[in-house]
């Protein structure tokens, strides 16, 4: 049994933009296209992609916010639609959004989540949670009173206090500060350890390489790539020349490389062409500062994958 089923999931909404597909009904865009994925019990998966591939999507329609046009869905052998009821209770969803009730305190939102789910005697759960996520200070706290950060944890505790076997996260460090982040994953890692299963959407690509031992990487509502982590970076053979300048490099050599800021990375394949890039960068009359030469990570992974799939509409 698995813990995450998508099989042949395909969603359209009616829009002028993107692939179409011509109907009496009009033109639909195809926010998800077919997708077919399995994650297992016990895993800690990861869902990447740019903006607008289908990620939140996906996780909208596992949640049962939202209904596939076609195909099916599954949470430990549980249809989201037809067993709703049964897959809620499995689920622990972090959203993206900073969705709060302005009414409650900490300590009073997680007790009536826990009453949702039917739960009940749970302030030892609610205490280990609140210590764990750095909200032992704020529990009295009205919601209204915390920060964007700290609301994110309070998000974070209210998906996992019904204690549920899957739990699911969208972006959810996006925007807020490393000390959360390491606070998040120690314990998120924690639970993992003691078989939950994890499903992670995240722009961090460090974050992902870190702790998901599988990825799926979608694009325009496409599964583009999916294996473990490590088999995804050992495909990347190349290395990565990176090094830093001061002027604007020459759109020949700009079109070959990644460039953020004053920091210019190049993939290669040798030694001899790792010359040749530093000898058309000097050609070009650029100092080439802080050279190294180091690996291929997730992100030059995700990057390359990407750009060999040009042709999918994004």
């Amino acid at each position: 049994m698995h813990a995450i089923s998508f099989q042949s999931v395909s969603k359209a909404f009616a829009s002028p933009r993107g692939p179409h597909v011509k109907g009496n009904a009009g033109s639909t865009f195809l926010a998800l296209d077919r997708v077919s994925l399995d994650i297992e019990e016990g895993e800690f998966f990861g869902l990447l992609g740019p903006n607008g591939a289908g990620k939140t999507t996906m996780i909208s329609i596992l949640a049962g916010l939202s209904r596939a046009t076609s195909g099916t869905v599954s949470v430990l052998g549980h249809d989201v639609q037809t067993e709703y009821a049964t897959v809620r209770r499995s689920l622990g969803v972090v959203p993206q959004e900073l969705v709060f009730d302005p009414f409650f305190n900490v300590r009073e939102a997680l007790r009536f989540q826990s009453g949702y789910f039917g739960v009940k005697n749970n302030e030892a759960w609610i205490d280990e949670l609140l210590s764990s996520l750095g909200l032992t200070s704020k529990a009295d706290a009205n919601m209204r009173q915390l920060s964007g950060g700290m609301k994110r944890r309070v998000l974070v505790a209210q998906a996992l206090v019904h204690k549920p076997p899957v739990i699911v996260l969208d972006e959810p460090t996006a925007g807020v500060d490393v000390e959360l982040r390491q606070t998040l994953w120690q314990f998120i890692a924690k639970l993992n350890k003691q078989g939950s299963t994890v499903l992670l959407t995240t722009h961090y690509l460090e974050e992902a390489e870190a702790l998901c031992g599988r990825i799926a990487m979608l694009k325009a509502g496409q599964i583009v790539a999916l294996d473990h982590t490590s088999e995804l970076l050992k495909a990347a053979s190349s290395n990565v020349l990176r090094f830093k300048i001061d002027s604007e490099m020459p759109k020949a050599l700009a079109d070959k490389a990644r460039i953020t800021g004053r920091i210019v990375q190049f993939p290669a394949h040798s030694a001899l062409e790792i010359e040749q890039f530093l000898a058309q960068v000097r050609q070009a009359g650029l100092v080439a500062q802080d050279v190294e030469i180091r690996k291929a990570d997730l992100e030059d992974v995700f990057l390359g994958v990407m750009e060999r799939n040009k042709e999918c509409p994004a």
